[in-house]
């Protein structure tokens, strides 16, 4: 990738999905290798969706110390526990379930009932832990990121807090919590995986400078986006 450039916004173009993979794998391995190396633990925002389960598949053979690895999410659907489409069931199914890392350093949001007690509680989880070495999103096909929808608070100002309770979420369950922008953009690095033609229309947006959510994601070295290549076509 690119040296990093705190006022950019980075595109690197893959030609199918494959390839994307295959530089995310690195990239993820590459920041926990420097993250260990020079802070000895590695603070990870996961994203959620379908975009990186075989990314998330795959790191299951990495080369790392797991017991450096700090787990954290950057949302989550206030639903049962026990529903498969939670973001944590579908990392634990792909990934973090095989391998030891330790449960203490996965850092689950809370599912529910409320999204305010949710959102209240993870903020406690990440009171202390500034800033993360890197952090996965995706991209909507309306521009959100994590659950920061159009129309909605994104938490932008600096001070506004780490997590945000989500109440009318336009795709089910309307109720979520979120990490805010402000708290997405105290991240190392940031990189943004964006797969499937669903996404064309958001990225014609994100590119042409409307103000959708994912925009608003800029972190202190700047952001790297992911593309597959038919997507900008």
């Amino acid at each position: 990738m690119n040296a990093p450039d705190p006022t950019q916004c980075r595109w690197h173009v893959y030609a199918d999905k494959a390839a994307l993979q295959d530089a995310a794998v690195s990239a993820i391995l590459d920041s926990a290798a420097l993250s260990i190396r020079e802070r000895d633990r590695f603070n990870l925002v996961l994203a959620g969706g379908e975009t990186p389960r075989e990314i998330y598949q795959r790191l299951r053979s990495a080369p790392t110390d797991w017991s450096l690895w700090h787990i954290y999410f950057s949302d989550e659907r206030c639903v049962p526990p026990t529903e498969a489409e939670l973001n944590s069931h579908m990392a634990g199914e792909a990934w973090l379930d095989h391998v030891p890392i330790p449960r203490t350093q996965i850092h689950i949001i809370p599912s529910g009932p409320r999204a305010d007690k949710a959102a209240e509680e993870y903020a406690q989880t990440l009171r202390g832990v500034d800033p993360f070495d890197l952090t996965l999103l995706g991209l909507g096909k309306d521009g959100h990121t994590a659950s920061l929808f159009p129309g909605n608070e994104w938490g932008v100002a600096p001070d506004s807090p780490d997590t945000l309770a989500v109440f009318n979420s336009p795709v089910r369950p309307p109720q979520r919590v979120t990490l805010s922008v402000a708290r997405l953009n105290r991240s190392r690095q940031i990189i943004f995986l964006v797969s499937g033609e669903s996404k064309r229309r958001a990225v014609a947006r994100w590119r042409a400078g409307e103000h959708i959510p994912a925009r608003a994601i800029m972190g202190e070295n700047g952001v790297d986006v992911l593309v597959e290549s038919s997507l900008l076509s």
